[in-house]
């Protein structure tokens, strides 16, 4: 069926969220480095991103609060390697100031995301914390003044890949579920979000699986060029 509305992902689709993570953490190790000492950046990454990712799964599945996600992720990264003369919290809030310092669109996403938007109505569906992503939004005022709807999933009440949250994206576009297509980068919340919900689906990815379902891409220009076959 043709595509009539482009959803966008936003976090390491259009923006480039693991280079901000990463790079704000190791601004917090630089602050703390006597703290840090007896371990390499790379591994309290490593153990961070661990950690994070686990209470984002317990979070998407209701078993953790926003603030229980804010506090363990740092306080479980201390336990694990063994500090404990830091203080979480603090640790957190220094982490988000810098995480946004770090916020940078992935190489080619800007010019594409417009193109799209020049040729289809589009719209952002995300994960994340609302503050968070409305100050992205602000920050590159281009994505939410070009999105016809933006949903953000903590607004909604749930996660992708919950069916709920892309029944609500489905409404606000206004269109068959099977003429939207989404674009993102994660095979669970994204690709298989995205196909439950009767969605036609562009896999952002450099993943080797296969899918005969799923359209993968890399190189924003071929997204472009898969679009050509629907006009617009």
């Amino acid at each position: 069926m043709p595509v009539r509305f482009v959803y966008f992902d936003l976090d390491d689709t259009l923006l480039d969220h693991r280079r901000a993570e990463a790079r704000a953490l190791a601004d917090v190790y630089a602050a703390h480095r006597a703290a840090f000492a007896p371990h390499p950046l790379a591994h309290v990454q490593a153990t961070y991103h661990t950690h994070n990712a686990a209470l984002w799964r317990d979070y998407a599945a209701g078993r953790l609060t926003r603030e229980d996600v804010q506090h363990l992720r740092f306080a479980r990264t201390l336990a694990t390697l063994g500090l404990t003369t830091l203080d979480p919290d603090a640790l957190g809030e220094h982490y988000l100031a810098r995480y946004a310092e770090h916020w940078s669109f992935l190489d080619g996403a800007a010019t594409a995301f417009h193109a799209v938007a020049d040729r289809f109505p589009v719209g952002l569906l995300t994960n994340g914390f609302a503050e968070i992503q409305h100050a992205k939004l602000d920050r590159f005022p281009d994505l939410r003044d070009r999105a016809q709807v933006i949903v953000i999933s903590e607004e909604v009440g749930y996660l992708k890949p919950h069916p709920k949250l892309f029944e609500e994206a489905t409404r606000r576009a206004g269109t068959a579920p099977e003429a939207i297509l989404y674009v993102g980068d994660s095979y669970h919340t994204d690709v298989e979000g995205a196909r439950r919900a009767g969605w036609q689906v562009a896999w952002y990815t450099t993943d080797d699986r296969r899918d005969e379902y799923v359209f993968r891409f890399h190189d924003w220009h071929d997204l472009l060029a898969h679009l050509d076959t629907f006009g617009g």
